[in-house]
């Protein structure tokens, strides 16, 4: 997330700390972004960092491919190869389908990778986490679309997943895509906010904020302080861009702060600064230094992207 892909290979991690299957999936939870939080947690503290290339990689995505199947969707895996340095990286994209109303696709993108030093609550644990409650919120409706996830292996090495995934969509395929909904980095910034393009493909964007003004959700937008990212939007840091790139209309949630630093959504609090690619992007420092903000971050972005998902078409009118 939100670097010039600063990239470490770790040594492989043993896999048989994850034998056992973590149902996760079929635990009832009292409150929205509790399914969230143990997912998060699993992802961080159980796997711990999860380094593009790397078998700790590997295992987070057999894990998230289980989680999947036991919300009753239809799984598989994309295996990818991407080359930096002369050297041959291999990884792989989790996807999913839940078949709506229409046969027009919604993709749902986050990465699961992660760099090498902290744990990947924040940077993305915290994405994955709402992806999957929301796909458990909406396991027994017909949504509008039919939905398309995809949780995206070495975002942090260049994008990798997302680049190549779309490298295989036919001309068709992106013309069958009604909008692109990506999340990245939700739990330690200051600020929650959610993007999206200029125009007539924003209107992911600003159905998500009136329906947050709405339930009493503080979230906004870019400002646009920075001439260079105008308001409303943000740059081409993460999985939404490859996207964009194709034409196909985005909505981008995350949490930092716009309004320090040099003003471009890198510095995300004003306490600790940078989070993510940090020692500190784990639950403890992040629940012990900002208490309460993960949890309202979660159960904030759960309920967002959950109207997004039911109420797309409404959306996009």
């Amino acid at each position: 997330m939100k670097s010039p892909w600063k990239w470490a290979l770790t040594s492989a991690l043993s896999l048989s700390l994850f034998v056992t299957p973590f149902s996760i999936a079929t635990a009832k939870q009292k409150d929205t972004g509790e399914f969230a939080y143990q997912q998060v947690k699993y992802l961080s503290e159980n796997i711990g960092s999860r380094v593009s290339g790397t078998a700790s990689e590997k295992a987070a995505s057999e894990y998230l491919a289980n989680q999947l199947k036991l919300l009753g969707l239809k799984t598989s895996i994309q295996d990818f190869t991407y080359t930096r340095k002369g050297t041959t990286y291999h990884s792989q994209n989790v996807i999913a389908t839940k078949l709506g109303k229409s046969t027009k696709e919604l993709i749902i993108g986050a990465h699961y990778d992660s760099v090498s030093v902290g744990k990947g609550a924040d940077d993305n644990g915290s994405s994955i986490g709402v992806v999957l409650e929301t796909l458990q919120a909406v396991s027994k409706k017909k949504t509008p679309y039919t939905l398309k996830i995809i949780f995206f292996g070495s975002e942090e090495a260049g994008l990798q997943g997302s680049k190549y995934y779309v490298s295989q969509m036919t001309e068709q395929q992106k013309k069958n895509t009604v909008a692109m909904i990506n999340l990245d980095s939700l739990l330690a910034g200051d600020f929650m906010y959610v993007y999206g393009d200029q125009g007539e493909k924003g209107k992911l964007r600003d159905y998500a904020l009136a329906y947050a003004k709405k339930k009493n959700i503080v979230m906004s937008t870019n400002p646009g302080l920075n001439p260079d990212y105008p308001a409303g939007t943000t740059g081409d840091w993460s999985d939404h861009a490859p996207f964009k790139n194709a034409g196909i209309p985005y909505a981008y949630l995350e949490a930092t702060n716009w309004e320090i630093g040099d003003l471009d959504g890198y510095t995300q609090t004003v306490k600790h600064g940078e989070i993510w690619h940090t020692e500190n992007d784990n639950l403890a420092f992040l629940e012990k230094e900002f208490p309460g903000r993960v949890q309202e971050h979660l159960k904030a972005f759960t309920t967002v992207l959950t109207e997004l998902v039911e109420k797309t078409d409404k959306a996009l009118k």
